[in-house]
């Protein structure tokens, strides 16, 4: 006897998945994308800038290394759902402290599993990521139709501001720094150049490596005014990673960057706070068709020619033929030759579309944080 399917995903075009569901039970909207990562599920759904999207895993054994709370990069998990080939593994991992499908149903995010992740790879690269409905329900009882109406009619990712949702509610201090073995994470002592940290939806392993570097790093949230970040009396300012439009989101952060670039401090953004720096510089951004997500990404600096093996997740990406003459185009994809970075002529501005933080290669882009602290020594 066949058993009964317990999770279903309807795509917009009517395309329906079927598999066994794990994780939380219940139903959700988002837009769908893939993720080529071989590690890093738990960093992955936690990771802010995924707030709208449900992922699909192509890395076959999800689930292997269990849950560490440790690993978490914001306190929840910020993606809407997960799709894997195989049902989630039995963990192996002396740091594990539960596995992934209790983790989910605690933390109400759906996972599916059984599904020809190859196959549904192939629809979003050929077709864009799509905007799907996801279920799960122990019953097997799905109403497709009504499933299908639910992805028609989701709003989808351009125009939407994300960051308000994600972001801190007030400002703190950030000390903790890079975790390394045996001792773990520590805590940065001493004095160090003041960064404030814009909060569009950061990943702590940011802040660590703005700690590492010897910043004393303060987090301030999205809406966050350029008279406040001042009031700090700052020595540099970081424009973090974050979900959603950036065109949505720069309403409201695109003139309080113009404010903190006339101050001539060193500003240094990743990923949404690289868009925005683009915005703010007189750029436009793009919705990509199906983004880039994974930490595979070869990245060339045009400046020194240097290949870089990166980590990404973005669905926009700055329209390099719209910068400025003053502004220099540092890095591209050597997948598809989209934008991954952008300096200011003579000014210690810069920013980059992929996360040296996310130990990719793995230390192949770390320099950036120690150019960003050398730029605010400098000063």
């Amino acid at each position: 006897m066949t058993e009964r399917p317990t999770a279903c995903l309807v795509l917009a075009d009517g395309t329906v998945f079927y598999g066994k569901g794990f994780g939380a039970t219940g139903q959700t909207v988002a837009e769908l994308c893939f993720n080529t990562a071989m590690t890093g599920y738990q960093e992955i759904m936690t990771d802010p800038s995924y707030a709208g999207q449900v992922v699909t895993f192509t890395f076959p054994h999800i689930g292997n290394t269990g849950i560490t709370a440790e690993d978490d990069e914001t306190t929840d998990p910020v993606a809407a759902g997960m799709i894997v080939k195989c049902d989630p593994t039995e963990p192996s991992n002396w740091r594990m402290e539960q596995n992934l499908t209790t983790w989910l149903s605690a933390r109400g995010r759906i996972g599916m599993g059984g599904v020809d992740t190859r196959r549904l790879t192939r629809a979003i690269r050929q077709q864009g990521a799509p905007h799907v409905c996801l279920s799960h329900d122990p019953e097997g009882n799905f109403d497709i139709e009504a499933m299908l109406k639910e992805a028609r009619a989701w709003q989808g990712l351009e125009g939407l501001d994300l960051a308000r949702e994600v972001t801190c509610a007030q400002s703190y201090r950030w000390d903790e720094m890079r975790w390394s073995w045996p001792e773990g994470y520590s805590k940065r002592t001493g004095t160090g150049p003041k960064v404030v940290a814009i909060d569009y939806g950061a990943k702590r392993n940011i802040l660590r490596c703005l700690a590492s570097a010897g910043c004393d790093v303060t987090v301030m949230p999205a809406s966050t005014t350029a008279e406040e970040i001042l009031a700090q009396n700052p020595d540099g300012v970081f424009l973090s990673n974050g979900p959603g439009d950036p065109a949505a989101t720069g309403e409201y952060a695109v003139p309080m960057i113009r404010a903190i670039l006339e101050k001539e401090l060193p500003v240094f953004g990743i990923c949404l706070g690289h868009q925005m720096l683009a915005l703010a510089l007189g750029a436009k951004t793009v919705k990509m068709n199906h983004g880039h997500h994974g930490a595979n990404h070869p990245v060339k600096d045009l400046e020194t020619g240097k290949v870089e093996i990166t980590s990404m997740n973005h669905g926009f990406t700055v329209d390099s033929q719209t910068l400025p003459y003053d502004v220099l185009e540092t890095h591209v994809s050597l997948f598809d030759g989209s934008n991954c970075g952008i300096r200011v002529k003579d000014r210690p501005i810069f920013s980059v579309q992929h996360h040296p933080e996310a130990s990719p290669g793995p230390q192949d882009s770390y320099y950036l944080f120690e150019r960003f602290a050398a730029a605010m020594a400098t000063r």
